[in-house]
C-alpha cells in the first residue's frame, strides 16, 4: 500500500480550516517538498491545468474588460488633438480620423502600416490619416527616425510621407541607424542642411514628446496604438477589425459613409 504523504495524512483524520492548513504549510515547507517528490508526474499535470485555467480565466476577464471599454468609447470617444499644422494622408475633412501612435523600429507598426494604407485605399476620400510618435525606449534608432521625420516634415509633407513609406517598407535597414537615415532623407530630396539643423530643435523635440504624453494619456503604452474615431485600438490588428467598427459607428449615427 502506497504511503500517505504527511499532507494526506492531515486533510483524512483532522477537521483542518483553510488558515490552520496554510498555517501548517508555511511552517513546514517540507510537507509540500516531500508530495512533489512522491507525485512529481500528478503534480505537474496539475501544475499544468493550473496554468490553462488561469490563462483562460484571463483571457475572458480581459476580454470582457476590452468590451466594456470599447462600448464606453462609441459614447465618450477619445479625442486626439488634431494641430493647426498636421500633416493629413487622405481627405483632410473625412469623416473618419484614423489617428496612429507609432514606432518606426517597431515590427508591429510595420503592420500598422499596412493596414492604414489598405484603410486609406479602401475607403478612399472617406478617411483621413494622422501619424504621431511613441518611439520606445528599447528600440536604439526609434527617436531619431522620428525626429528626422519631423524635421522633413518642416520642410514638406510629402517628402515627409515618403520618408515614411520608405522606413516601413525596408524596415530592417534601420538597424544601419543614421547611414539609413540620411540615405532615404537625400533620397526623397530633403534639404540636408537644413534638416541636420533642425533634427535636434525644440520643435521638433517637442512635438514627439507632445504625442508620446498623449499616448499616456490615452493609455498607449505599446505600439502600434490608434484612435479610430475615437475608439482605442490597442496593437497591429488586421483591416477587418476596423471595419467592424466603421459598421458600429454607422449603426450609432455617428457616421453616414
Amino acid at each position: 500500500m502506497k504511503k500517505l504523504s504527511f499532507l494526506a495524512l492531515l486533510l483524512i483524520v483532522s477537521c483542518t480550516s483553510k488558515e490552520s492548513l496554510k498555517k501548517t504549510l508555511i511552517e513546514n515547507p517540507d510537507i509540500m517538498t516531500e508530495a512533489i517528490k512522491a507525485n512529481p508526474d500528478q503534480f505537474i499535470e496539475a501544475l499544468n491545468e493550473a496554468v490553462k485555467l488561469a490563462q483562460a480565466s484571463q483571457g475572458k476577464k480581459r476580454e470582457e474588460e476590452e468590451k466594456k471599454s470599447l462600448e464606453a468609447s462609441f459614447e465618450n470617444p477619445m479625442m486626439a488633438e488634431i494641430r493647426s499644422d498636421e500633416l493629413f494622408r487622405g481627405n483632410k475633412n473625412a469623416q473618419i480620423t484614423l489617428v496612429e501612435y507609432s514606432d518606426f523600429e517597431c515590427p508591429f507598426c510595420s503592420r500598422g502600416y499596412n493596414t492604414a494604407m489598405e484603410l486609406l485605399k479602401k475607403y478612399d476620400g472617406k478617411i483621413r490619416f494622422v501619424f504621431k510618435h511613441l518611439p520606445l525606449s528599447f528600440h536604439p534608432q526609434a527617436m531619431i527616425a522620428a525626429q528626422y521625420f519631423e524635421a522633413i516634415r518642416l520642410q514638406n509633407g510629402d517628402k515627409a510621407w515618403k520618408f515614411h513609406d520608405k522606413i516601413f517598407n525596408d524596415q530592417r535597414k534601420l538597424q544601419n541607424g543614421e547611414k539609413f537615415l540620411e540615405a532615404i532623407a537625400k533620397e526623397v530630396g530633403a534639404d540636408m542642411a537644413k534638416l541636420k539643423k533642425d533634427i535636434n530643435s525644440d520643435v521638433v523635440k517637442n512635438r514627439i514628446n507632445a504625442d508620446m504624453e498623449e499616448a499616456a494619456k490615452f493609455g498607449f503604452q505599446g505600439t502600434p496604438g490608434f484612435l479610430f474615431n475615437g475608439v482605442p485600438v490597442k496593437g497591429a490588428y488586421p483591416t477587418s477589425h476596423f471595419e467592424n467598427i466603421i459598421q458600429e459607428l454607422k449603426k450609432r449615427g455617428k457616421i453616414t459613409i
